[in-house]
């Protein structure tokens, strides 16, 4: 199957989504890649939806990415005597080490790590921003904080620090028990939530050993703040907009999904955007058309991928929501515009050989209006540097791993093919002929442009490319 976009959508699987027809709907609508959130699902349904999505996979002959996203660090207060509380500005409220039930003065907070990093002047936000704390004194065990905003608080409510960086590590028991679980299952992305500071990428990275790419969420300021560093060590970055609008002034949002988006770009790794994209649709058939203009701002942006949460995960219209979406993004990549913004974003390759055959590429594919790119990619890397160079040519990414092919499933314009390695250099560009004829690329006559590593099947090593003409038949040396 063929999509005639460049912009992947990532769709959330859910209770509207849990059945192996619905997920095969939402593939044939669309959707590239599929979100498992391990918030709200345990290890045995996990194994069930990676198998769905597997048989899947089999009957349409493509590869599926799956995507596992860890739950992170869930901050929360006890709970109250009176269930709620009344809150008004000016109030005190002690946060403290007792887990009695609270009341009007104070609370539990069962987080020592938050007491142990709070200071004087932080900011605490409960229930997603609608209470705002400001800490005048900590103790130990406690802090003493006066109500800024708020009016009710109840039970467990969410809390977020965006002033301060907790020092223990991203991945909590939860997360550890979760990332062995989908590790097993054969997911394709990790996720880490709350990312603050590169070092938790980097404990991720080592306990997914390499058996997944390692996406990290962009959600706090702290991340934002160190975002060069933590791109560095990430596979993938994702903007997710829920929490980054909770700890964030709303109005920064769209410059941060900018910031994030050109960076990732420019290092060459997948980005996805996140949250709300089509948040009307989990009651409503249609989008508002707000939510169009904010789907087709992130297709305009160059992101990898766009992505369905609630919409596609317990709203009554999924395939709606990504046959809406795919809608959206076909639509933009037609406009005149597109191209004219991609190329004004484009940033100038690495100083290595593998990038300026991959720049070089693009430049000869653009400019003798080739039919198609063909990279052939062991590890993803040349696939990834063709799609950093954003051509308007389609590109073809033959691996031999099936593992990479599911991964590259999230990255922008790679139509990925899964075969085995041919034997020399001549037999590789006929496969590639034949298959940019037979997948619908390139007719007989046209040329294709087709880059590689020689020695075939050295990592990383791109440095030969060809031009060669499709012949009307399968070559005999394929």
């Amino acid at each position: 199957m063929k999509r005639s976009r460049k912009v992947k959508i990532l769709a959330t699987l859910g209770p509207a989504s849990s059945e192996k027809q619905k997920i095969k709907s939402l593939y044939e609508a669309g959707a590239d890649v599929f979100r498992i959130n391990m918030s709200h699902t345990d290890h045995d349904r996990l194994r069930s939806l990676v198998a769905m999505i597997r048989e899947i996979e089999a009957e349409c002959g493509r590869p599926i990415g799956i995507l596992a996203d860890l739950q992170g660090p869930k901050l929360r207060i006890g709970t109250f005597a009176a269930k709620e509380i009344a809150l008004s500005p000016g109030m005190v409220l002690v946060l403290d080490s007792d887990p009695t039930p609270g009341d009007q003065t104070r609370v539990y907070l069962p987080h020592p790590e938050i007491f142990a990093a709070l200071e004087p002047g932080h900011r605490l936000l409960l229930d997603d921003g609608k209470v705002r704390l400001r800490v005048t004194e900590r103790g130990e065990g406690s802090a003493i904080t006066v109500v800024e905003v708020g009016t009710r608080l109840s039970d467990r409510k969410g809390v977020s620090l965006p002033d301060t960086t907790i020092g223990s590590g991203a991945l909590t028991p939860k997360d550890r028990s979760d990332l062995e679980a989908a590790l097993n299952a054969g997911v394709d992305w990790i996720a880490q939530s709350f990312v603050q500071r590169p070092e938790d990428m980097a404990e991720v990275k080592k306990a997914a050993r390499g058996k997944a790419g390692v996406l990290a969420k962009i959600e706090k300021p702290q991340a934002v703040e160190r975002l060069a560093a933590i791109v560095e060590q990430a596979d993938a970055l994702m903007v997710a907009r829920g929490d980054l609008g909770v700890e964030m002034p709303l109005e920064r949002v769209p410059g941060i999904q900018k910031q994030i988006t050109r960076a990732a770009r420019r290092a060459g790794k997948p980005v996805v955007v996140a949250t709300q994209m089509l948040e009307s649709m989990i009651t409503a058939p249609v989008p508002t058309r707000a939510e169009v203009s904010d789907v087709a701002t992130a297709v305009f942006e160059g992101a990898d991928a766009v992505m369905l949460s609630a919409e596609s995960a317990s709203g009554a219209f999924p395939v709606e929501a990504v046959a809406t979406m795919d809608r959206i993004a076909e639509e933009v990549e037609r406009d005149p515009n597109y191209r004219n913004i991609m190329h004004a974003q484009r940033t100038e390759p690495e100083a290595t050989g593998a990038d300026a055959i991959s720049a070089a590429t693009r430049q000869i594919a653009e400019t003798l209006n080739l039919a198609a790119i063909c990279c052939y990619t062991a590890s993803g890397a040349t696939g990834m540097r063709a799609a950093r160079e954003r051509p308007q040519t389609p590109i073809i990414a033959f691996s031999p791993s099936v593992d990479t092919a599911r991964r590259m499933a999230l990255v922008w314009g790679l139509h990925v093919v899964v075969g085995e390695e041919r034997g020399d250099l001549e037999a590789m560009i006929q496969h590639a002929c034949d298959i940019a004829r037979e997948e619908g690329f390139a007719k007989a006559g046209e040329r294709i442009i087709v880059t590689a590593g020689v020695p075939l099947g050295t990592p990383g090593a791109t440095n030969m490319l060809r031009i060669a003409f499709v012949p009307d038949q399968p070559s005999a040396l394929a």
